[in-house]
């Protein structure tokens, strides 16, 4: 029956996929259509809508919203610019200076507004002009833009950690959001060094160095955007309040900054509003319909085929991992993220504890493996806005990419094999 409800699974959702059905009504139709094979109609569809609506029925799924919310404010509130700023700061010095800013702004910006599509945009469309002036090539400022746009989403704050949390059965959000911070810094790092070798051979310029009363200024302009990620981590961390209070939280100190700033105005907020809901929808509906499917797959077993399948290959805990790996890199390059979360998680999540694995860990693992996704074709959302932000063709900049790629994947792998990367701040705070 396991078997026999896995390739009806299996077949109907990618069928669906194939032509052209959205992917979070393709999960919802499988899931019904093996339900089928093991209850009548009525029962199969009753017993789907009501773990639909069970399956978004969570307090902790109230900070998506709110940090969708903080993340578009901040995009529309001069952020990004004041963040650019700063990052230029600490690597005007270096060779290709403003390469390495787009990396530092990215990773600034990217973790306030928690989204890769978002950073890309916004810092690419500030940093791009600057590029192009001081003679850098389109492409490769493009490939700088794409690679670094991702560390938004595993540098805290950031939605996805809080939607593992709940698929993972309870994780804890403040232990994920301590864990994201070095991988998250590491994949910058890795971006910067690739972009440092190539910005030393091409002969990028290096622009003079900015007075000190200039650098504070900058500095007292940023300080509060910047103290954001203080409130929301340090009052998690801290148990001052819990990440969707923090989150409110969020969006309230993100108003008024955006207001303060003078950068938003009283009658761009029913748009905001509207455009989080749109998110809203769409992410809760994703969520929804991936409880369909986990309830399918747990009444049939298929999770702990796969874990016995995948264990009866090998029982070498490195192996295993970089099987998961690959699986996780191909699947990252058609799917989006929090899809993918949703689905993959109870299937490989019994797979890694049986040999030990946290799930704060694999968390972490999970993520950054389908945030390569985020900027390898053919589904590759950042790949495509920091394209178009760069003003190149997506096939002119895969070639630039590579070098990018390469060292992404190495910190991934480091991440995978060094547990101590994602575990040592949960750890040092008492969290794990």
């Amino acid at each position: 029956m396991t078997i026999i409800a896995g390739f009806s699974l299996l077949i109907s959702f990618f069928i669906l996929l194939l032509i052209g059905v959205p992917i979070a009504i393709s999960m919802a139709g499988a899931s019904i259509v093996t339900m089928l094979l093991i209850a009548p109609f009525d029962v199969a569809v009753f017993t789907s809508a009501q773990k639909m609506v069970t399956g978004i029925d969570s307090f902790t799924l109230l900070a998506v919203p709110f940090f969708l919310l903080t993340g578009i404010i901040m995009n529309q509130g001069g952020i990004a610019l004041r963040l650019v700023n700063v990052a230029k700061l600490f690597t005007g010095r270096l060779p290709g200076s403003l390469a390495h800013t787009n990396i530092v702004g990215n990773m600034l910006f990217g973790s306030l507004a928690g989204s890769s599509v978002a950073s890309a945009a916004a810092i690419g469309k500030v940093m791009q002009p600057l590029q192009e002036k001081e003679g850098y090539d389109r492409k490769f400022s493009a490939a700088v833009n794409i690679a670094s746009a991702p560390t938004g989403l595993i540098i805290p704050p950031t939605g996805l950690f809080i939607i593992y949390s709940l698929v993972s059965g309870g994780t804890s959000v403040a232990a994920l959001f301590l864990a994201g911070y070095i991988p998250g810094i590491l994949w910058g790092m890795a971006t910067m060094a690739v972009a440092y070798i190539i910005a030393k051979q091409r002969g990028y310029t290096t622009p003079h160095k900015v007075p000190l009363r200039a650098a504070m200024k900058v500095l007292w302009d940023a300080v509060p955007s910047l103290f954001l990620i203080i409130i929301i981590i340090g009052g998690i961390t801290g148990g001052i309040f819990t990440a969707t209070e923090a989150s409110a939280v969020a969006v309230l100190y993100a108003l008024l900054l955006s207001f303060a700033y003078r950068s938003l105005s009283i009658k761009q907020l029913p748009g905001i509003l509207k455009e989080t809901a749109e998110l809203t929808v769409v992410i809760m509906f994703l969520i929804g319909t991936s409880a369909m499917l986990a309830l399918v797959m747990a009444f049939t077993g298929i999770p702990a085929a796969i874990s016995e399948g995948i264990l009866s290959l090998t029982d070498n805990p490195i192996l295993i991992l970089i099987l998961i790996n690959i699986i996780l890199l191909l699947i990252g390059t058609f799917m989006d993220v929090t899809p993918a979360i949703l689905i993959f998680t109870p299937i490989f999540l019994p797979v890694v504890s049986e040999f030990g694995m946290s799930p704060v860990h694999f968390g972490v693992v999970l993520i950054v493996n389908l945030c390569i996704g985020n900027i390898t074709p053919p589904g590759g959302s950042a790949l495509y806005v920091g394209s178009k932000v760069g003003k190149v063709k997506m096939e002119e900049v895969i070639r630039p990419l590579l070098p990018f790629y390469a060292a992404v994947i190495a910190v991934l792998m480091l991440i995978t094999l060094l547990p101590i990367l994602s575990e040592w701040l949960p750890r040092l705070a008492g969290l794990m």
